[in-house]
C-alpha cells in the first residue's frame, strides 16, 4: 500500500516539502502519496497579503502578519533557490532587495513550473493531529472552510510547515488598557499611511521594530520611538528617531521608561514583540515546545521530533537563511522518509540535537550566527542531490548585509550584490528605497526609459 504523507501549510516550508518530492518523482522515483492543507485561499504562507486582521471571513485567525510597502530586509541572492534562480523567473537581473509581491511571484512561478498544486487542498485549516502508536498512523483532522465540512484522513508521515510568525506575543504594561491612542501587535499592521503625522512607539528592538519604525518614517511620522528590553538596535537613525530602555508604565499619551525618562504625546504603540511557537492542532505528546532560536529542542536535524521522527518539523527556527534552508530541510527530510538516510539511534539523535544547541547558546555575535547557520544548512545538504548552493558566498553575502545596515539603516537597501548562483551583479534599482512608494510588481519591474536606453 502506497504511503502517505500530510503536509501542513503551503508557505514556503511546505511548498518546499513538495517541491523535494517531486523532484524525486520526475526522477523516477516511486514516492508516497502527498496532501497539503492549505488555510488560505492560495499558497505563498506568510508571502500572502491580506487587509483581514483578527478573523478572517471563515472565522479563522488570519494567519498573514505580511504588510503593505514590505520590502526584503535582506538580500534576495541569499534566499535563492537553487534549481531556480531570479534570473530565470525573470529573465533577467532584478536589485537585490525586491518588494513583498516580486517575492510571491518567485515562490509562486517555482511551484508552478515544478506542478505541485495538484497536491494542494486550498482552504483548508488542519484542527487535530493525533498518532496511533498500534497502527503507526496519523489521524488528521480538517475542515473545509469553503464546504462547510470536518473530516479526517489517516496518514504515515505528518510535515508540519505552519511557520511561526503568525501568533503574536503580546506583553502587558502598566496603564495600557487606558492608552488613549492606538494599540496593536505588528501582527496587524497593515499600512503604515496610517501614522503620517503622528509620534509612534516600538516596543521591541528587533526586525519587526526596526522596520516598522523605518517604514511609518517613509511613509511621514513625524517621530518614533523604539522601546528595548535587553540593548538597544544602535543604527545611526536619522532625525525623529529614538530608543529607550523598557516601557513600565503609560499615563494617558504619556509613556514612561525603565531608565525614568518619559516621551510625551505618543499616538501609536505597536508591539513588536515577537511571536509563538505555536501548534494548536497537535496533541501534547507531538507538539514541540520551544521559542524563537536557531535550533530548538528535541529535533534531530532540526526537523525529525524526538519520540516520533515520522512527525517532521520545517522552518522551525529563528532564520538567517530562510527559502534555501527550507529546501535544505526537505531535501533531507525526504530523502530519510525515502529511506536514502538512516535515522540513528534515539541516544544519537538527541546527542546531535543537544550538541547544537549547545553550540547555540555559545554564539556572541551575528557574524557567528551566520556561521553556525551556515554550518547547519550545508550539514543538511551533503548527503542529497539538492544542487549546488553556495553557502560560503551566502554566509559572506550576509556579513556584508549586517554591516551595511550599521551603515545606513535607511539606505542598505540600494545596495546591490552578485547571485551566488550565476555571479551576475545585481542592478541598482531605479528608485532609492526611501523614495519609493509604491511596492507593487509593475514599478518595482518598470525599468525607466532613460536607464534602458544606457
Amino acid at each position: 500500500m502506497t504511503q502517505r504523507i500530510a503536509v501542513i501549510g503551503a508557505g514556503p516550508s511546505g511548498l518546499a516539502a513538495l517541491r523535494a518530492f517531486e523532484s524525486a518523482k520526475q526522477k523516477g522515483a516511486e514516492v508516497p502519496e502527498l496532501v497539503c492543507y492549505e488555510k488560505q485561499s492560495n499558497w505563498g504562507g506568510l508571502w500572502n497579503y491580506t487587509w483581514r486582521t483578527g478573523l478572517d471571513e471563515f472565522g479563522e485567525p488570519v494567519h498573514g502578519s505580511m504588510y503593505r510597502y514590505l520590502w526584503s530586509n535582506g538580500p534576495k541572492e541569499c534566499l535563492e533557490f537553487a534549481d531556480y534562480g531570479f534570473e530565470e523567473h525573470f529573465g533577467r537581473p532584478i536589485p537585490s532587495y525586491p518588494p513583498r509581491a516580486v517575492l510571491h511571484d518567485y515562490i509562486a512561478g517555482r511551484v508552478e513550473k515544478s506542478g505541485v498544486r495538484k497536491y494542494c487542498k486550498f482552504s483548508h485549516a488542519v484542527k487535530g493531529v493525533t498518532f496511533d502508536a498500534e497502527t503507526e498512523k496519523f489521524t488528521v483532522t480538517v475542515k473545509d472552510l469553503v464546504g462547510d465540512r470536518v473530516f479526517s484522513e489517516e496518514f504515515d508521515y505528518v510535515v508540519v510547515a505552519n511557520g511561526h510568525f503568525s501568533t503574536p506575543n503580546i506583553p502587558y504594561f502598566e496603564g495600557v488598557d487606558k492608552f488613549l491612542g492606538r494599540v496593536m501587535h505588528a501582527h496587524d499592521f497593515r499600512v503604515a499611511d496610517e501614522f503620517a503625522g503622528k509620534h509612534v512607539l516600538m516596543i521591541g528592538s528587533s526586525y519587526s521594530a526596526e522596520d516598522i519604525g523605518t517604514q511609518c518614517h517613509k511613509y511621514g511620522a513625524k517621530r518614533v520611538t523604539f522601546s528595548y528590553r535587553t540593548r538597544p538596535m544602535g543604527f545611526d537613525w536619522p532625525e525623529g528617531f529614538e530608543e529607550k530602555p523598557l516601557l513600565t508604565k503609560v499615563v494617558g499619551n504619556t509613556c514612561y521608561f525603565k531608565d525614568g525618562t518619559h516621551v510625551d504625546g505618543v499616538d501609536a504603540i505597536i508591539f513588536c514583540t515577537g511571536y509563538l511557537n505555536y501548534y494548536p492542532f497537535l496533541d501534547d505528546e507531538l507538539r514541540l515546545k520551544t521559542r524563537n532560536r536557531l535550533f530548538p529542542p528535541n529535533l534531530y536535524k532540526g526537523i525529525f521530533y524526538e519520540g516520533n521522527p515520522k512527525l517532521l518539523y520545517i522552518g522551525a527556527q529563528d532564520q538567517f537563511y530562510t527559502f534555501n534552508m527550507f529546501d535544505a530541510q526537505a531535501w533531507y527530510a525526504r530523502d530519510v522518509v525515502l529511506g536514502r538516510i538512516a535515522l540513528p539511534s534515539p541516544e544519537e539523535m538527541r546527542a546531535d540535537w543537544q550538541s547544537w544547541m549547545s553550540r547555540e547558546e555559545a554564539l556572541e555575535n551575528a557574524d557567528q550566527m551566520i556561521d553556525y547557520q551556515t554550518d547547519y544548512v550545508r550539514d543538511l545538504l551533503e548527503p542529497t542531490d539538492y544542487p549546488r548552493l553556495d553557502v560560503d558566498m551566502c554566509a559572506r553575502l550576509f556579513k556584508e548585509w549586517e554591516h551595511h545596515k550599521a551603515e545606513g539603516i535607511l539606505t542598505y537597501r540600494n545596495r546591490s550584490y552578485p547571485s551566488t548562483l550565476t555571479g551576475t551583479v545585481a542592478p541598482v534599482h531605479h528608485t532609492p528605497w526611501m523614495d519609493a512608494l509604491d511596492d507593487s510588481l509593475e514599478a518595482f519591474l518598470n525599468q525607466p526609459a532613460s536607464q534602458a536606453a544606457e
